[in-house]
C-alpha cells in the first residue's frame, strides 16, 4: 500500500479542481491506496470529502493538522471574523475534521500560534509520511510549489495539475 499526498489551493479552487482531486481520490482509493492531505479548505477538503464518501477509515486515510483541533478552529473561526473565508466554510470544515478525529486519522500537531512558518512545517510531515505526490497547483502558489519541491527533494514520485483561476 502506498500513501498518495494531495496538495494544492485552499483559496481559490473552480469545479474543475474539485472533479480532478475527486476522481484521483476514487483512482487510489480504489487501488487499495491511502491518502494524505492538511485539512484546509479547498483540494485538502474536497480530497477528504470524497475518501469520507467512499468508507475510507484510517487506514486509507490520514489528515494532518498543525495544531489541535481546538485551536485549529479558533483559529479558523477568527479568519471568518476578519473575512478570510466565511463561517460556513468554517463549519463545514470541523464537521469534517470531528468525523476525521473520530475515525483516528487525524494527526494533530502541537503548534499554538499558527502562522505561514507553521504551514509550511505541517507539509514537511505530509511529505515525511507520503510515498508520492499530487498536487493541484492554482496560479503557482507558493505553498503548493513548496510542497512540491519539498516531494521533489524527497525523491517521490510527483504529479502536477495547472490550473490559472
Amino acid at each position: 500500500m502506498k500513501w498518495v499526498a494531495i496538495a494544492g489551493a485552499w483559496r481559490k479552487t473552480n469545479k474543475q479542481v474539485e472533479e480532478d482531486v475527486r476522481k484521483t481520490v476514487k483512482e487510489i482509493i480504489s487501488q487499495r491506496n491511502g491518502i494524505i492531505s492538511g485539512g484546509a479548505l479547498g483540494v485538502d477538503y474536497f480530497a477528504t470529502d470524497e475518501a469520507l464518501k467512499l468508507g475510507c477509515d484510517s487506514k486509507q486515510i490520514k489528515i494532518f493538522i498543525p495544531s489541535t483541533l481546538e485551536i485549529y478552529k479558533t483559529h479558523y473561526f477568527n479568519r471568518a471574523k476578519e473575512g478570510v473565508v466565511t463561517e460556513e466554510q468554517v463549519k463545514s470544515l470541523i464537521a469534517q475534521l470531528e468525523k476525521i478525529k473520530e475515525l483516528n486519522a487525524l494527526v494533530e500537531g502541537k503548534d499554538i500560534i499558527l502562522n505561514k512558518e507553521i504551514y509550511f512545517n505541517r507539509i514537511t510531515e505530509i511529505i515525511k509520511n507520503a510515498d508520492e505526490l499530487v498536487a493541484f497547483h492554482v496560479n503557482k502558489t507558493e505553498g503548493t510549489q513548496d510542497t512540491i519541491d519539498k516531494a521533489n527533494k524527497k525523491g517521490i514520485s510527483v504529479k502536477i495539475f495547472e490550473y490559472s483561476i
